[in-house]
């Protein structure tokens, strides 16, 4: 093969190449800015503002602590109770946001959808992407308690990312299910924080999942939240790392994000004339 012709054909896979670089570039702006929005106008119409993104499972917290510890002396989860509940319910109150946000993400931007040409799936992953910061900025809350009520780190506390990396995953492909059947089944979103309530009790938050009968566990398994509270607690709680139930809800997640991703492939051009 001749120069001119070897530099004729490596010219397109430059190009293309060049081109898939600015094209992932453009998205991860887009998303950023997107998100950056919702966080804006979140607190931006609030008096309270970050206060509100910690408020409500530091209330939720001390409802269950109270209930469980002063009034029926019930021996539920680990000592310190409170570490215990906090480090499952703040990645719950990311979880249930999305998702509950998730059943309002096309029908909200609906004249946005329609009159951009950016991935729809944008307008998932920044939900996704907006309630996981919301959940960073409530860690500090999750530290103080550990140190006031004197809770242990371990080194397991590393397994903590992992954790957050699961969770977004299993967010993200959450969204992309949720996102494009609400506009055609309306009811749906009704229907999702129906399920939300179940999963709440479902999910080893106010209890551990090592108190549960030994039949049910392995069936409570398949639920991906057991295995990624088991990474969140790991740190301060190392005897509920839970490697069976960390392998299950990682294939779990990776099933559930393969069927959002082809969910929403299918359906993509049948929301935009829905919308």
């Amino acid at each position: 093969m001749s120069r001119t012709s070897a530099q004729t054909t490596a010219e397109p896979t430059t190009v293309g190449s060049a081109s898939s670089r600015s094209a992932a570039t453009r998205y991860r702006h887009a998303l950023w800015l997107l998100t950056m929005r919702d966080l804006k106008v979140r607190y931006s119409t609030s008096a309270l503002g970050y206060l509100w993104s910690i408020l409500d499972p530091l209330v939720m917290s001390g409802i269950y602590w109270f209930v469980f510890t002063q009034v029926f002396h019930r021996d539920v989860g680990e000592e310190p109770y409170i570490v215990f509940l906090l480090s499952a319910l703040l990645p719950w109150m990311w979880f249930t946001g999305a998702v509950s946000d998730s059943t309002r993400a096309f029908i909200r931007e609906a004249k946005l959808i329609r009159s951009t040409t950016i991935p729809r799936t944008i307008w998932v992953a920044r939900i996704d992407l907006s309630k996981g910061i919301e959940f960073l900025f409530s860690l500090p809350v999750l530290a103080l308690f550990a140190v006031f009520s004197g809770a242990h780190a371990h080194w397991q506390l590393v397994w903590f990312p992992v954790g957050m990396l699961m969770q977004v995953v299993l967010v993200y492909g959450i969204g992309l299910i949720i996102a494009p059947l609400v506009t055609f089944f309306r009811d749906l979103e009704r229907a999702t924080k129906l399920v939300l309530r179940f999963a709440f009790y479902a999910s080893p938050i106010i209890y551990s999942a090592s108190e549960l009968p030994e039949s049910v566990r392995h069936i409570a398994e398949i639920n991906p939240l057991v295995g990624i509270f088991s990474l969140y607690r790991a740190g301060f709680f190392p005897k509920l790392f839970d490697p069976s139930a960390v392998i299950t809800a990682a294939l779990v997640t990776l099933v559930v994000l393969m069927v959002g991703l082809v969910v929403f492939r299918r359906s993509e051009h049948r929301v935009l004339k829905e919308l």
